[in-house]
């Protein structure tokens, strides 16, 4: 963890008993130490990626769960093939829920779901809504308000991770925010990078595509909840981008059954929109 300014572990834990933190893993969890102060008040989701018979040590001390590929088979059944492996795209069963000086990152990014986005017009200053900053000359006053976030990134300090400019259509679609850049974090790197071009070099050449698809896809009104876009969005991508290679057909199904399977193991919030920063 790195920044310019340090922050305490606030009292009282924000959102202490409506969040949850996922972590995708294929090692010992040792790190956590470091992020003990932050993370300990709150309910750790851990999915283990690559063999499921390895076992994942996790410091004493913390409240989580730890799935692994087995679990996860025997939770959703035949629409386990929804979620992907060898990758950190695991993360995606976790959120189903069954100057140098540290910085609280967690507490950076619940402050930014709580806080609104500026999604329709760029302010150079950022974050507005942070405590020092402000719009700048000619932010229009009608748009100040903002709209609620619904996805907060971090940047990584030494790796900067701007590969390809992310589409975020869904918010778009339903006046929601996206806060990139606080917290930033040093990251050491674990994975070798050849290997990862291995696995990634076809999306290189496969983006010149992606990226005019979601600059131009639309979504219709009456998809009003995150998941009816979401399976509107698979209905597109199998139309549009399947023949580019036959991983969209796979990736069209597989969104279909990640909300058939959010809905099953969220049967309360299966008809409900997306609020503001929920991160249940």
């Amino acid at each position: 963890m790195a920044g310019k300014e340090s922050s305490s572990v606030p009292s009282t834990p924000l959102l202490k008993d409506e969040l949850d933190i996922v972590i995708p893993t294929i090692r010992n969890l040792d790190f956590l130490e470091m992020w003990r102060p932050f993370f300990r008040p709150y309910h750790l989701i851990i999915v283990q990626d690559g063999d499921p018979t390895k076992t994942i040590k996790v410091p004493e001390g913390f409240d989580y769960e730890l799935y692994n590929r087995n679990d996860i088979n025997r939770i959703l059944g035949p629409k386990a093939n929804c979620i992907s492996f060898k990758d950190s795209a695991c993360r995606c069963f976790g959120y189903m829920d069954p100057s140098g000086k540290e910085i609280n990152a967690l507490e950076q990014h619940i402050k930014n779901l709580l806080s609104p986005s500026t999604p329709y017009f760029f302010n150079t200053l950022y974050d507005p809504y942070q405590t020092g900053a402000d719009f700048v000359r000619g932010y229009p006053f009608s748009l100040r308000e903002g709209a609620p976030t619904a996805v907060s990134h971090g940047l990584w300090l030494n790796i900067p991770d701007y590969d390809a400019p992310t589409q975020l259509v869904i918010c778009d679609h339903l006046g929601l925010g996206v806060k990139t850049g606080l917290p930033y974090i040093w990251h050491s790197k674990a994975s070798n990078p050849f290997v990862n071009l291995k696995k990634e070099y076809k999306g290189i050449f496969w983006q010149e595509e992606l990226i005019p698809f979601f600059q131009s896809v639309a979504l219709p009104k009456d998809c009003t909840s995150v998941q009816k876009c979401y399976i509107e969005l698979s209905k597109q991508v199998r139309e549009k981008l399947a023949k580019i290679d036959p991983y969209f057909t796979k990736l069209a199904d597989a969104m279909v059954t990640w909300i058939e399977a959010w809905d099953e193991l969220n049967p309360s919030g299966a008809a409900a929109g997306a609020a503001n920063g929920t991160a249940k």
